[in-house]
């Protein structure tokens, strides 16, 4: 009987994370994606999912982020910066209204893939009460957005690279 009710336990927690995740291959250096990755005042111009952010890249720091995929309805929050380096990572942490609730962890990374080639994966790592009620949310609208934004990202790093 314990047993079962620890099972039951660990089937529970495992159903309150969720981990999204979207990869794409840049003709681009790291440098370069990181430029466009990082300039904020550009995202209404090309990013698609990411429709506007404010603030400063400094680990402890608080942004403004609205997301919206297409064809769903948009959503306004403010994470905190967890880890800027560079060239390499971008990851914030966001809560909606109380931590615990639904939290989510949006890791942006650059690998070189060599001269001129790098992979740009996007992730967030979801965990929460909510994440079961979301998840049919999350891999559909959430997933398009990651595609979307990584086609986007892609598109003005190649056209624009040197």
């Amino acid at each position: 009987m314990h047993y079962v009710c620890l099972l039951s336990e660990i089937t529970s927690l495992r159903e309150m994370m969720k981990e999204l995740r979207s990869e794409i291959e840049i003709a681009a250096s790291a440098r370069r994606v990181w430029e466009i990755l990082t300039d904020f005042a550009g995202f209404p111009q090309w990013n698609p999912f990411i429709r506007r952010a404010r603030g400063n890249l400094v680990a402890g720091e608080r942004l403004e982020i609205v997301m919206q995929p297409s064809g769903a309805r948009g959503m306004t929050f403010s994470p905190t910066v967890l880890n800027v380096e560079a060239d390499r990572e971008l990851r914030w942490i966001g809560h909606l209204f109380v931590p615990g609730l639904f939290d989510g962890e949006h890791i942006f990374t650059i690998e070189s893939l060599g001269t001129g080639r790098v992979l740009f994966t996007q992730r967030e790592i979801f965990t929460g009460l909510l994440v079961p009620l979301l998840a049919r949310m999350l891999d559909t609208d959430t997933r398009r957005g990651f595609e979307e934004m990584n086609k986007a990202l892609k598109a003005r790093a190649e056209h624009t690279a040197s």
